[in-house]
Order: structure tokens, then sequence, then C-alpha cells
């Protein structure tokens, strides 16, 4: 595994998990999100008139990737409204790379040594331990079993996006494809929010939240571009689940901020994590 690819992925990883804390601490997570696509779009634009537009071959990608990203936000806002972040997090994160895992086996051909299928077993399974203590905690509450049924939703959506901009990346400039996306995403969210929610919903929004979804919404642009440059270079399955670290760092993030529990096992979880990601850093 090239190490400038592990270096984008761990940045990626970290801005990802900033974000989605972001989302969880804004008042009217719906909205918010519809704002964080806008500005991220915006910002896309923005630099699209210095990258130029992708090529006609990568729109078909861009425009199905979209869909799925539209999805996924909206899943992730029904989750984080409703349940434990730092349980339904590091499932959707968890279980995403074992499903990225036969997509690029099927349709990538991509074959994974020894030490690279260990590596993300590691991965796969300290994320679960991570969020398995959320489980334990409510002692089989329903609204915690609704939230690993959407959790592990949002991980099939991420597989699928995840694989198909991939695919994309590997056959084609990255920057363009990626601002492309991030460009066409606030059409579909924007008036979907609005329907249920009120347009004056998105003033008082952006009233109580204007820092926090500046933030956000850069933070969403940059780490994805980062993720999709590694993609270019590194093999997909490999590279979908070291950038799943940003689960550990959600959980440590919802510990310490939001007051939710991590205790001994979310720990030995994350030790897991890290673990997988050396072996596949070494043997991958």
């Amino acid at each position: 595994m090239p190490i400038y690819a592990l270096v984008l992925l761990f940045l990626s990883a970290t801005m990802h998990a900033v974000w989605n804390f972001l989302l969880k601490n804004a008042e009217e997570k719906y909205t918010a999100m519809g704002w964080q696509t806008i500005l991220s779009g915006i910002l896309a634009l923005g630099v699209m008139f210095y990258s130029g537009l992708p090529p006609r071959e990568m729109w078909l990608f861009a425009f199905i990737s979209m869909l799925l990203e539209a999805v996924y936000f909206t899943l992730l806002c029904v989750a984080y409204s409703d349940h434990d972040f730092s349980l339904v997090y590091p499932i959707a994160r968890g279980a995403a790379p074992a499903l990225l895992v036969l997509w690029t086996a099927i349709f990538l051909q991509e074959e994974l040594t020894t030490g690279g299928t260990i590596g993300l077993g590691m991965i796969t399974l300290g994320m679960m331990v991570i969020g398995a203590t959320a489980l334990l905690q409510s002692r089989g509450e329903k609204i915690h079993l609704k939230g690993v049924l959407t959790a592990l939703t949002v991980a099939l959506v991420i597989s699928m996006y995840t694989f198909i901009d991939g695919k994309a990346v590997k056959s084609g400039p990255a920057l363009p494809y990626g601002l492309s996306m991030f460009v066409m995403l606030p059409f579909v969210t924007t008036p979907y929010i609005a329907h249920h929610y009120g347009w004056g919903s998105f003033s008082r929004v952006w009233k109580r939240n204007k820092a926090y979804l500046l933030i956000g919404g850069a933070l969403g642009l940059v780490a994805y571009m980062m993720a999709l440059f590694a993609y270019t270079f590194a093999p997909l399955s490999y590279s979908g689940a070291i950038r799943e670290v940003s689960a550990v760092i959600g959980a440590f993030l919802g510990w310490r901020f939001l007051r939710e529990q991590m205790g001994g096992i979310r720990l030995v979880g994350s030790g897991i994590v890290f673990a997988g990601v050396m072996v596949i850093a070494v043997f991958g």
C-alpha cells in the first residue's frame, strides 16, 4: 500500500469524522445537511472554473454517485436524529469495507494478499466492536436495534458509491469528476429538505450554526477529494477500508464532546482498527 495513499486516507478520515460530528452537533440536522451540501457545491463550482469539466464518459458515473450520496446523506440524518452518534457511525462505516471487497472482487478483479485480507478483517471487526458497546449499554432497547438496521443500510450505500467513484477515477481525472458530483448534489437534496421542513428552516439553521456549516461544507469537499486521489493509484478495497478509520475518530469525538460512553471495549476496538491498517500498510 503506497505511503502517500495512507497519508491522504488518514487526512480524509479525520476530516470526514469532524464533518459528521458537526452535523450531529447542529440543530435541525436535515437542514444542516442541506446547507453543508450547498456550501460544498458552491466551493466545488468555484474550483471547477479552473479545473474544467470531467470527460463525457465520466458524467454517468458522477450522476449515479451523486444520487447515492443524496440517499446516504438522508439516511445519515435520520440515523443521527434518533440514535447514538457513536453507535450508528462505527457500524455504518465498519460494514461498508466488507461489502466493498465483494464489488471490487467481482467487477474490478482485485486480488487481495493474505496480509491484506487479514488487515481488512481486523478493521471491520474493530469498528464493529466500537459500535457494539452502544448496543450492550442499551440492553436491547428498540431504538438501538432500529439504529443498527439504519446503519447497515447506510453501509450498503457507502460501498456502492465508493465502488462507482473508484472505478471512475481509475480511468479519468479525479478532480473534475469529484467537483461535478458535489455541484450536482444540492439540486437533489435542497428541494427534498425544503419540501419536508420548509424554506424557512434554512434561515433558522444558518443563523444558529453559520460557523459549523461553513467549516463542515469545506471539510466534506476536501475530505472526499483526498479519498478520490488515493483511489486513483491504490487498491480500492484497501483504500475504502483504511478511510473507515474515521469511525474511531468519530467514536472519540462522541465521547469527548457529546458525553457518550467510550470504555475499555471501545479502546480495544480502536486498537484492532489501527492494527489492521498497519497490517495492510506492510503486507497489503
